[in-house]
């Protein structure tokens, strides 16, 4: 039995790596398969996908219609109000790239929702490529390919299969962190733009290419600074800026309305909060969810903001301190710090929370640092059974606040 087992596994070394992500992406995939058919069949008129749920219902729901929506009649000049006067929900909040790369690959498919499907699988399997070519070499092959393994079966495995943008963004941010690390500064012209106009996020991206020219500097007598470095940092950090604030005044300048984008964020958020809000604050949105939150789970609301200080902090100090973490290497504790600072800012924690923490998908790599069998194999449980918990909140229930993805 030990002699066919070392057999298998140096038959699976021997296969070329890129066979070896496919075959781990494609069981990932059919593992999340059954858990949406088992999810369509649980569903109910009392969920939003109706009794007669299906896996094409649940690939265009949610989000993706707001993306189709955009693929079919584009942006709206003038922006919808509701009854009180105020901006409603409109499609100003959702990014054209990857509306408009499922067009054109539906057109070839037959539809929006197949090249939106398709777009969102194969960026997906592209993903967990550039994953492991960015964590390799410095937490090993081996463990690399355990992250992936987590990052293909992870509880927000359902976006590799629906019309989200969330993979295709994930696997231009691979991307241009791998470029960063490895100095290959002029891809960064490139993946910057696409990415800033495919997901909200090129302002955290900035924000970490400041603190990555800041350590280069600091370091430059171990490690040589050239100009031509220091020039492509300052030109990509530039850029990534200009994009990040870009949408605002494109969807200014179409609406006429300075505020269209701000705005239209903020429609989502008025359902939370009591009141309505009277615009956009930095860090505000933390601490009244953090109140919102702890009101709603019977527990005094003052006690939010203290939770929020304790996470905050924990954080602070797994980025710095945890030796999982710190495997990583100083640029990707740099991003996680980036991206996490940018969330503080303008985001209000709600049911989208989690997917919304996928860009901070590199940190699988930490979770697999740790060799042992029984810890990989218990995390991989633990990813299996918070998919299915959340496919089945958000597919098979989804009719609450709570619910949304």
């Amino acid at each position: 039995m030990a002699h066919l087992a070392l057999s298998t596994a140096r038959r699976w070394a021997r296969l070329p790596l890129p066979l070896r992500i496919g075959l781990i992406y494609l069981g990932a995939r059919v593992v999340t398969t059954g858990f949406l058919i088992a999810a369509a069949s649980l569903s109910t008129v009392f969920s939003r996908f109706g009794g007669d749920a299906g896996l094409i219902d649940f690939v265009l729901g949610w989000d993706a219609q707001w993306y189709w929506q955009v693929a079919v009649h584009g942006y709206p000049s003038e922006l919808p109000l509701t009854d009180a006067g105020e901006v409603a929900e409109n499609a100003w909040a959702f990014m054209p790239v990857f509306a408009y790369a499922a067009k054109a690959l539906g057109f070839v498919l037959g539809s929006w929702g197949a090249g939106a499907f398709v777009l969102a699988l194969v960026a997906g399997y592209l993903a967990c490529l550039a994953l492991h070519r960015l964590l390799r070499d410095r937490i090993g092959s081996g463990a690399a390919l355990w992250a992936v393994v987590f990052f293909a079966a992870g509880p927000l495995a359902a976006m590799f299969q629906v019309g989200y943008a969330e993979t295709l963004f994930l696997l231009l941010l691979f991307l241009a962190l791998d470029a960063t690390i490895r100095r290959q500064y002029a891809w960064l012209y490139l993946l910057i733009p696409v990415m800033g106009f495919t997901r909200p996020g090129v302002l955290a991206f900035a924000l970490y290419l400041g603190l990555h020219g800041i350590l280069r500097w600091i370091h430059r007598r171990d490690d040589p600074l050239a100009l031509r470095e220091v020039v492509h940092i300052v030109a990509a950090g530039a850029l990534a800026v200009a994009t990040g604030f870009a949408w605002q005044v494109i969807a200014a300048v179409v609406t006429g309305d300075p505020g269209a984008y701000l705005a239209t964020e903020l429609a989502w958020r008025r359902h939370w909060i009591v009141g309505g809000v009277d615009g956009f604050v930095p860090f505000e949105g933390w601490v009244q969810a953090s109140q919102f939150w702890f009101s709603l789970w019977g527990l005094p609301a003052a006690g939010g903001p203290v939770a929020l200080v304790l996470l905050v902090v924990a954080a602070a100090l797994a980025l710095l301190f945890a030796r999982p973490v710190r495997a990583l290497g100083a640029d990707l504790r740099l991003w996680s710090a980036s991206y996490l600072l940018y969330l503080l800012a303008v985001f209000f924690p709600q049911s989208s929370t989690f997917r919304l923490l996928l860009p901070l998908s590199p940190a699988w790599g930490a979770v697999a640092v740790p060799r042992s069998r029984a810890w990989r194999l218990g995390v991989l449980v633990l990813c299996l059974l918070g998919q299915w918990v959340w496919i089945y909140n958000v597919y098979a229930l989804g009719s609450t606040f709570w619910q949304v993805p």
